[in-house]
């Protein structure tokens, strides 16, 4: 049955951990995964999570299914973390997934029932998984100007110039904040000019928000959903649990919808249900569990508060720390972009052939594009890093 099959490529990403992994230097660097690390290099369960844990352990009486929805109290917490007190509720549908991933296939999903010949805008470049997961889906897709590679930032003007060419009732892809792989966002008049255009054209805002509270603070990162929440008449937002709440094997995702209406509302739900029964049937709940208990409770929400600024405060000193190693070593290179970038990701500019020496000849590991995940940066790191990247330019 499975003769004609061919070996896939590898992933860029799993083959650099092996690289990684195989490499006897002790003064090795690992920039590629996309997980959150401590400056020790574990990628740790949050203190809060531990503790409700066992307080599920304690409680929880049964492991019978929960619907193909997910957990109510999980889809309630997370619709107002996405949207705030924006948004017409009663044309607001969340639904559990599991993880982002799940959350975008399900969505790519419901829209291929909706209009086949449906095409999606993505940003270019955009998340590495994006392209596959929703082509492999059946949807087309199409890029729009987003980061100027040279000049390492945000191509506003040409974003804004060929959204309004975009066919009226397409699709287009956004990033809610810190953009992967670029780190770099829209500023919030920005987003008020991408919102007008959004609605002049009649086009439909997919939002990916897999980072929330990793840029400035959870309300400040839901800006771009919650003001277009108040203006168009339909969107999709999918969120993620990994980053923020550290559940990256749990699989914790969400997926809202703005309907026109209730009607509406009430046939997505329909519709959503049908679709995830093909496919996974029930989303797994523990992870979801203990969001919701975190997020039900205002002294496990305070501490998850100080467990996430503590994340985001030191992706913040990382970047810092490595600009000024580099400004330092190469005051005539403009090394602003990683401090203007937010979250875990941004390009060093670097070639592909500059990547390869950093590897070979200093164990420095990233992807060709030279994306970084600064979570890989450390104090006792970052002077060696400095050395390397200055070596190969």
């Amino acid at each position: 049955m499975f003769e004609t099959l061919q070996a896939m490529p590898a992933d860029a990403i799993l083959g650099l951990i092996a690289e990684h992994n195989a490499d006897t230097r002790a003064e090795k660097i690992d920039l590629g995964v996309g997980v959150y690390r401590t400056a020790d290099g574990a990628t740790p369960v949050l203190s809060v999570v531990k503790e409700v844990e066992q307080l599920l352990v304690d409680t929880q009486e049964s492991k019978a299914y929960l619907g193909t929805a997910g957990n109510p109290g999980f889809n309630s917490s997370m619709q107002q973390l996405a949207f705030g007190d924006s948004g017409d509720k009663d044309r607001l549908l969340t639904v559990q997934t599991p993880g982002g991933s799940g959350s975008l296939r399900v969505a790519a999903g419901l829209i291929q029932r909706a209009r086949n010949n449906a095409t999606v805008w993505v940003s270019d470049p955009t998340w590495n998984n994006h392209v596959p997961l929703l082509a492999g889906a059946g949807l087309s897709l199409e890029p729009y100007p987003y980061y100027d590679t040279s000049r390492h930032e945000i191509r506003a003007e040409a974003m804004l110039d060929a959204l309004r060419s975009v066919p009226r009732g397409d699709l287009v892809l956004f990033h809610a904040c810190c953009h992967n792989p670029s780190g770099l966002d829209p500023s919030a008049d920005q987003w008020r000019a991408i919102t007008d255009v959004v609605v002049e054209r009649e086009l439909v805002p997919f939002i990916d928000m897999a980072y929330q509270g990793f840029a400035t603070d959870l309300d400040s990162d839901a800006f771009a959903v919650r003001h277009m929440a108040d203006k168009v008449a339909e969107m999709i937002v999918s969120t993620s649990c990994s980053k923020n709440f550290g559940l990256y094997r749990e699989r914790v995702g969400a997926l809202s919808f703005l309907a026109t209406d209730q009607g509406s509302r009430s046939i997505l739900a329909s519709q959503v249900s049908s679709l995830a029964r093909t496919i996974y049937s029930m989303p797994p709940d523990h992870g979801a569990a203990i969001v919701s208990s975190i997020l039900h409770d205002d002294r496990l929400r305070a501490q998850w508060h100080q467990e996430l600024d503590a994340m985001r405060e030191r992706l913040l000193a990382m970047r810092q720390m490595l600009h000024a190693a580099l400004v330092a070593r190469a005051p005539d290179r403009d090394f602003s972009h990683l401090v203007r970038a937010t979250g875990m990701f941004c390009f060093l500019g670097l070639t592909a052939g500059q990547v390869t020496r950093l590897k070979k000849d200093f164990g420095v590991y990233m992807v060709d594009s030279s994306r970084i995940n600064v979570a890989g940066i450390t104090p006792g790191n970052v002077d060696y890093l400095a050395d390397s990247i200055v070596a190969v330019l």
